[in-house]
C-alpha cells in the first residue's frame, strides 16, 4: 500500500518549485556586475525606500496603543519612538554579535537608550530614567504645535494603556507608580521585581512614547499619529500601501567613519503591502522593492538564479509554529489525546520532504538565540523526545486508551494570509487521518483569526506562530492563565505561581533552572502539536547600503533601521533601474 502522506508532502513541494520557476521565467535578464562598496564610504541623501516586509501581506492592525495590538510598533514604531532601542553598531556587518532578527529579544549588552539617554537603580525598586533634551514633536495640524519631549508624555503614555481594558494582564503589574520628577527625569516605582523591566517598559511592545494631546484626539485616525521618530506617516490605504516621510528635524545621528551624520537618510519609507507571495516576489525581482524581508526556503534558490545580483541572510524563525489544543475542552483536557496527535505527526519527515532541510524540528518555546535557556532536543527527558518521533501505533493505543479508538472530528483554524500554514495544514490532516482523527479546516482572514483568538471563541484547533519574545515572555505569554497569547487555553494555579517566582528572579543562574523547568513540563504536557521551525530568508538590492538582513531594533520595530539605510542612485541606475 502506498503510504500516500509523502506523496502528498512532494506534490507540495513539486508545486511550489513550478511555480518559482514560472514567475521566475518572468524576471528580468541580470544586469551589469555589481560594484563593490567603497571602503568608508559616504552615505547618500534622498531616494525612497521601498520594502516589502516580513508581514508584507497584514495591513496595520489599528493605529491605537489603547488596543494593546502586537504590531503596533511595526506599524507606527518609525514615527513613535521607545525609551531603549537595539544598538545597531553591535550588528554582524558592524562586526557585532548580533543579527538583529529576533521579533523582540534584545542582549543586555546591545541596549541602547533611545528618548532616555541613562537609567540607574536607587534602591532595588526604585528606577530612575534620565529622558533626552532637545528631542522636539514635530508639528501636526489638528493635533499639535511642535514642542520639546518631557517627561509628561512618559506619563501620559503609561496612564493611557493602562487604563485600556484590552491590556494584558500582569504585564505592567509590577509598577507601584510613575512620577516626573523633573521634565527630564521619570522614576518608575516597582512594587516587586520583574526580570523583564528592560522589554516591558522600554522597547517592548506596548509602550511607545505618545505626546500628551493624543487625549484630545482620535487615536485610531492613522492622520493623527504623530511622534518623536525619524519618519513621519503621510499615507495610508489599508492593504495596499503605508509610506512614512522623512522627518527633517530627528535628533539621533549615525556615526560613520568618525563623523556624525544626520537622521535619516532616505526622504521616504513605503510599505508596500502585497497578498500575492508571486507577485511580492516578482516586485523583488523587478526593483520595485528595495528590500524583501521574507522569503520562503522554496523561492530562494530560483531567486538567486534569475537574480544574481540581490544581497542575503539567513535566519532561524523567532517565531513558534503550533497547533494549539483547547486544554478546556474535551477531549483534548486528557493529556493522552494531546499526546497522540503529537505524535501522529511525522515532524521529521516535514524537516526533509517539506522544508527540504531548511527547518529545525525544535525551536520553541525556547529559541538557540537564548543561549543556556535553550536544551537541545537530544539533552531532553525521553518523554518529550518521544513527542518528536513518528508512531501512529503508538497514537492508535494512546487514543483507545483515552476511550476513542474510532477518533473523533476536530476543526483547526488558519490564517488564510500564511503560506507556510495553508500549504502545510493539509499535510498535517493527512497524518491524522491515518489514526482516525478528521479535520475540518477553517480558512480565515487574519482580523477575524486574530479576533477569535483574543476573544476566545477560536475553535479546538488554532494554527498559529507566535513570538518567542524572550526566554521568559515565552513560558507566560503561552502557558499562563488569561494571558492574551495562550490559545491552548493553559491554567494551572501551581503553574502560575512558578512563573511568577521565575519573573521576581534576580539571580541569572536561578532563572534559567527555573525557566528549564518549566519549559521541559510545558513541552512534556503538549498543549500544541509542536511542529518545526523553519528558516526564513531576506533579500535585497546592493543598492541599499549601511544595511545586513537587520530585521527588528525592539518590539518588531524596523524603524531605528531604515532610518540608517541610504540608496546608492548611481549604483541603483548602472543596474538599470530608476
Amino acid at each position: 500500500m502506498i503510504n500516500m502522506v509523502p506523496v502528498r508532502a512532494i506534490a507540495l513541494l513539486c508545486l511550489a518549485v513550478l511555480a518559482s520557476l514560472v514567475f521566475g521565467a518572468c524576471s528580468r535578464s541580470a544586469g551589469s556586475a555589481v560594484p563593490a562598496p567603497a571602503p568608508n564610504e559616504a552615505p547618500q541623501y534622498g531616494g525612497e525606500l521601498n520594502v516589502g516586509s516580513i508581514y508584507v501581506t497584514l495591513s496595520a492592525l489599528s493605529w491605537d496603543p489603547a488596543d494593546w495590538t502586537w504590531k503596533s510598533n511595526h506599524d507606527a514604531g518609525s514615527v513613535r519612538e521607545l525609551l531603549f532601542a537595539a544598538d545597531l553598531g553591535t550588528a554582524r556587518r558592524n562586526g557585532g554579535p548580533n543579527a538583529f532578527t529576533a521579533d523582540v529579544f534584545i542582549p543586555e549588552d546591545a541596549l541602547r537608550g533611545e528618548l532616555a539617554e541613562s537609567w540607574e537603580w536607587e534602591d532595588p525598586l526604585t528606577l530612575v530614567v534620565h529622558l533626552r533634551h532637545g528631542v522636539m514633536f514635530p508639528d501636526k495640524p489638528g493635533v499639535m504645535k511642535s514642542r520639546e519631549f518631557v517627561a509628561d508624555d512618559v506619563l501620559f503614555t503609561f496612564d493611557y494603556i493602562q487604563k485600556s481594558p484590552k491590556r494584558i494582564k500582569s504585564y505592567l503589574d509590577f509598577i507601584e507608580r510613575i512620577e516626573a520628577r523633573d521634565d527630564h527625569t521619570v522614576v518608575f516605582h516597582f512594587s516587586k521585581f520583574n526580570t523583564e523591566w528592560p522589554y516591558r517598559i522600554g522597547y517592548g511592545y506596548y509602550t511607545s512614547i505618545l505626546p500628551r494631546e493624543m487625549a484630545k484626539v482620535e487615536q485610531s485616525d492613522w492622520r493623527t499619529v504623530t511622534g518623536t521618530g525619524p519618519f513621519s506617516l503621510d499615507r495610508y490605504v489599508s492593504g495596499n500601501v503605508q509610506s512614512f516621510a522623512r522627518n527633517p528635524d530627528y535628533w539621533d545621528s549615525e556615526t560613520l567613519a568618525g563623523k556624525d551624520h544626520q537622521l535619516p537618510f532616505v526622504d521616504r519609507v513605503t510599505y508596500r503591502i502585497i497578498k500575492d507571495e508571486a507577485t511580492y516576489l516578482t516586485a523583488l525581482r523587478t526593483g520595485k522593492l528595495d528590500i524583501l524581508e521574507a522569503i520562503r526556503w522554496i523561492n530562494v534558490d530560483q531567486l538567486k538564479k534569475s537574480t544574481p545580483e540581490l544581497r542575503w541572510n539567513r535566519w532561524l524563525a523567532p517565531q513558534g509554529m503550533f497547533i494549539a489544543l483547547r486544554t478546556d475542552q474535551k477531549p483534548f483536557d486528557d493529556v493522552r489525546i494531546r499526546r497522540a496527535l503529537n505524535i501522529a505527526v511525522n515532524k521529521q519527515e516535514i524537516v526533509s520532504l517539506y522544508y527540504g532541510g531548511h527547518a529545525e524540528m525544535m525551536a520553541f518555546p525556547q529559541h538557540p538565540d537564548f543561549g543556556p535557556y535553550f536544551q537541545t532536543l537530544e539533552n531532553m527527558p525521553a518523554s518529550v523526545r518521544e513527542l518528536f518521533v513518528y508512531d501512529p501505533d503508538k497514537a492508535r493505543r494512546l487514543l483507545a486508551e483515552a476511550g476513542l479508538p474510532e477518533g473523533f472530528e476536530i476543526t483547526v483554524q488558519v490564517c488564510s494570509c500564511t503560506s507556510d500554514h495553508m500549504d502545510l495544514l493539509p499535510l498535517i490532516t493527512r497524518y491524522w487521518e491515518q489514526i482516525g482523527v478528521r479535520v475540518k479546516i477553517q480558512p480565515m482572514e487574519y482580523a477575524s483569526f486574530l479576533s477569535a483568538m483574543t476573544t476566545k471563541t477560536h475553535a479546538a484547533g488554532y494554527m498559529l506562530n507566535t513570538g518567542v519574545v524572550s526566554p521568559t515572555s515565552t513560558l507566560r505569554k503561552n502557558f499562563q492563565t488569561d494571558q492574551l497569547w495562550n490559545p491552548a487555553m493553559v491554567s494551572d494555579p501551581d503553574l502560575d505561581a512558578r512563573l511568577d517566582r521565575m519573573f521576581e528572579t534576580r539571580d541569572e543562574a536561578e532563572r534559567v533552572t527555573l525557566a528549564r523547568d518549566l519549559t521541559l513540563e510545558m513541552l512534556d504536557a503538549a498543549p500544541y502539536v509542536w511542529l518545526p521551525t523553519p528558516y526564513g530568508h531576506t533579500a535585497w538590492w546592493p543598492w541599499v547600503k549601511n544595511y545586513g538582513g537587520e530585521l527588528r531594533a525592539g518590539a518588531v520595530r524596523p524603524g531605528p533601521i531604515y532610518a540608517r539605510v541610504w540608496i546608492d542612485q548611481e549604483m541603483k541606475r548602472e543596474l538599470g533601474f530608476r
